[in-house]
């Protein structure tokens, strides 16, 4: 990877004016359209040698045989991580978050969450996402209704006022007092807790000979938190907004099936999520630039996320921006780690 000091000004002002003309137009840039607009006594032959440089460097590349040049994903990473300033949000920008966002009221947690991805694609242009871990809900109340002979209704209730139903498998001749004593017993442990916890505790309890169950019921318990607690496979929500906005400036055929690669990217939900797994690693936002992510190796795209986190402090999710990998990176990052700072404080 190339470092900043490799460069010096006159290559840094060329580089940087060639990545915001990209980002601007998403058209190449030429030698004369850069020497006009740098404001410098550079002649376009000067500027030809340097963006050859740059070129050599793996900073730029030129899409056909014209002089113009436009930044390779190395070239964008380095503007990013070297040379991007990034700015804070205006107060009628944050305005307009808190009051679209907290216009939910007391509404569940998804809503909260689908409003922010709504506001999101509509300020960036973009698609939205977020990525919600449903074990990490805190519970208030659960119960068993038993449906056909071998199996039950769960219904879960969140603290947050969602409401989740699933199926369970029940035991050969299971009395119905067995269903009521699991749901009473696990009313009595659940209460503030996310299934997580509720599970370490109960497998405590067990270890120490105080569950103070029958083995039937035993097995309607331990059902009911496989099917919140990522065995179901289930575990995660995904939530995606604003597909139709990368449609918006499309002209050439190539762009038109570059966004159909990045539609078939986000059908496929489940790397998706992998992908999103990836920004809980690290704190704060991040940025996938195009091949950066197996995902999106075809489809050239990039993807600006933050983690949003519970009253503890515990990562509980991941909400961002997908979009063309000339996004407007210096409006998209204060603003994803906006969103997700206020989505942190009102589903904590």
């Amino acid at each position: 990877m190339v470092s900043l000091s490799e460069l010096d000004r006159r290559s840094r002002d060329i580089f940087r004016s060639i990545v915001e003309s990209y980002l601007d137009t998403g058209e190449p840039v030429g030698s004369r359209n850069v020497a006009r607009g740098l404001g410098m006594s550079l002649s376009p032959a000067s500027v030809r040698n340097v963006m050859a440089d740059l070129e050599h460097l793996g900073l730029l590349y030129s899409p056909h045989t014209s002089a113009g040049r436009l930044p390779t994903e190395t070239g964008l990473r380095f503007f990013i991580d070297a040379l991007l300033e990034v700015g804070d949000l205006s107060r009628e920008e944050r305005e307009r978050i808190n009051v679209q966002v907290r216009a939910t009221g007391g509404k569940n947690t998804e809503q909260v969450l689908t409003e922010a991805t709504q506001l999101l694609s509509g300020l960036t242009s973009g698609a939205a996402v977020v990525l919600t871990h449903k074990q990490d809900i805190r519970l208030k109340h659960i119960e068993f209704i038993r449906i056909e002979p071998l199996r039950a209704l769960a219904v879960l209730v969140g603290e947050d006022g969602s409401v989740e139903n699933r199926i369970v498998e029940l035991p050969a001749n299971l009395p119905s007092s067995a269903l009521v004593q699991a749901s009473n017993y696990l009313n009595a442990q659940i209460q503030g807790r996310t299934i997580a916890e509720v599970r370490r505790e109960l497998e405590r309890l067990r270890e120490a000979n105080q569950a103070e169950l029958d083995q039937l019921t035993q097995k309607i318990v331990e059902a009911g938190l496989a099917v919140w607690g990522g065995e179901s496979g289930d575990g995660d929500t995904l939530i995606v907004r604003g597909q139709s906005n990368l449609l918006t400036e499309v002209g050439a055929a190539e762009d038109l099936e570059r966004v159909r690669l990045l539609f078939d990217d986000l059908e496929n939900k489940r790397d998706l999520i992998q992908l999103l797994g990836l920004a809980e690693t690290g704190d704060g936002v991040r940025i996938f630039i195009g091949s950066e992510n197996k995902l999106f190796s075809l489809s050239g795209s990039s993807v600006v996320v933050s983690p949003y986190r519970d009253r503890e402090q515990r990562i509980i999710g991941v909400l961002g921006v997908i979009g063309p990998t000339r996004l407007n990176y210096a409006r998209v990052i204060p603003m994803v780690d906006y969103t997700a700072r206020l989505v942190s404080r009102l589903v904590g």
